[in-house]
């Protein structure tokens, strides 16, 4: 691009100070799911008895947002991204508190709030601010030790989590405390707090077993593959053994087409199945150079805040990308979580499309006026 370096216009400066690869990493996994979309959901869509693009158009639809956002985002100082995390958190935790009551009951759970023909879920929102947060209270207390900040950061943590206990979204919330964790962790967590907290941790999960029926059948199902209906995860694995090296080409798999949900959580199935083994890596390696190159930019950080953020917003990309794959190929109990700017699903990918704005934002190389904002 012809920007010279001399030009002091903000598009100019931005591109000067962004980080290019991971800019091109993004842009790049965001066409991957314009296309991947148009392989796994028409026949899906159809199956349903929508029209054939119903599902490609929607994609779509969110998708545009959601680069405008992340765009626009990475364009914001470090102030006002703060602002922007903390009037989303407030905003969505709102909206939070009344989706148990207006909210729209899917598969027994309450996640969702309709807007006209669309379905919105508030969750998705509260997960980048709630990181953006977090590492702004733990950042302070290095500033002002008198700061309350642990506190702070726990009492966010624990009303989202709380939150999502009554929806139930149990698989959301331990990948909320997973982010938490590792924040507190880059921040310089005790071995001892460490071990303490992962204790509550496993706690909480076996308390859930016994409190959930539908976590308890979950695990069951995964432990022991005698037990209940393994359909989808059936499936799931045919459509990777069809695949093989190379896949069976774009739009000719035929798994998709009685697998449930091949367009959401499993659309990793249908990519494997019609791209085959080798595509599956590329993007596996394209999810992970976006990780290990965010991270790679916290190590060298010497501010707090932008280095307990980072680690936050790559912690819930990297997971969130993680349990999807993983939950498609049995490694994991199944959950339902979507692929990163792949699977359909608006609320998920305009989200997305904000904490990877704010990722951008981060990463921009800036002045120590401007980190000491």
């Amino acid at each position: 691009m012809a920007l010279a370096r001399s030009d002091k216009s903000i598009f100019s400066e931005w591109w000067w100070t962004v980080d290019r690869w991971l800019l091109a990493s993004l842009v790049l996994l965001l066409s991957c799911g314009a296309v991947l979309t148009m392989a796994a959901t028409p026949v899906v869509a159809t199956r349903l008895g929508f029209p054939r693009f119903y599902f490609v158009h929607r994609h779509l639809f969110s998708l545009i947002p959601s680069g405008l956002l992340m765009m626009g985002i990475s364009f914001l100082s470090l102030r006002n991204l703060r602002r922007l995390a903390l009037a989303l958190f407030v905003l969505f935790i709102g909206v939070m508190i009344l989706v148990p009551f207006t909210g729209v009951e899917v598969k027994g759970a309450r996640r969702w709030i309709s807007v006209g023909s669309f379905s919105l879920q508030p969750s998705e929102f509260v997960k980048p601010a709630l990181a953006i947060l977090t590492a702004w209270a733990l950042s302070e207390k290095h500033v002002n030790l008198a700061f309350p900040g642990n506190r702070i950061a726990m009492g966010l943590c624990l009303l989202f989590v709380g939150l999502l206990a009554i929806q139930p979204d149990l698989g959301m919330a331990y990948v909320v405390f997973g982010v938490w964790f590792a924040q507190l962790f880059t921040n310089g967590l005790p071995f001892f707090v460490v071990g303490v907290v992962l204790l509550l941790a496993i706690g909480g999960l076996i308390g859930a077993y016994f409190l959930f029926p539908h976590v308890a059948h979950r695990i069951d199902r995964f432990l022991n593959p005698e037990i209940g209906d393994h359909y989808q995860i059936g499936k799931s694995l045919e459509a990777f053994s069809n695949g093989g090296i190379l896949g069976v080409g774009p739009g000719e798999g035929t798994v998709k087409r009685y697998l449930p949900d091949a367009h959401a959580d499993f659309v990793f199935s249908v990519i494997g199945e019609e791209f085959g083994l080798i595509f599956c890596l590329l993007l596996v390696f394209l999810y992970a150079f976006i990780v290990l190159r965010g991270f790679a930019a916290a190590l060298r950080e010497k501010d707090t805040f932008l280095s307990l953020a980072l680690v936050g917003l790559l912690t819930e990309f990297g997971l969130q990308a993680f349990i999807n794959m993983a939950s498609t190929l049995h490694l994991v109990p199944t959950k339902g979580m979507t692929l990163p700017f792949i699977s359909y699903g608006g609320s998920s990918m305009v989200a997305v499309g904000i904490g990877m704005g704010m990722v951008l934002a981060l990463t921009r190389r800036r002045a120590l006026g401007e980190r000491e904002e």
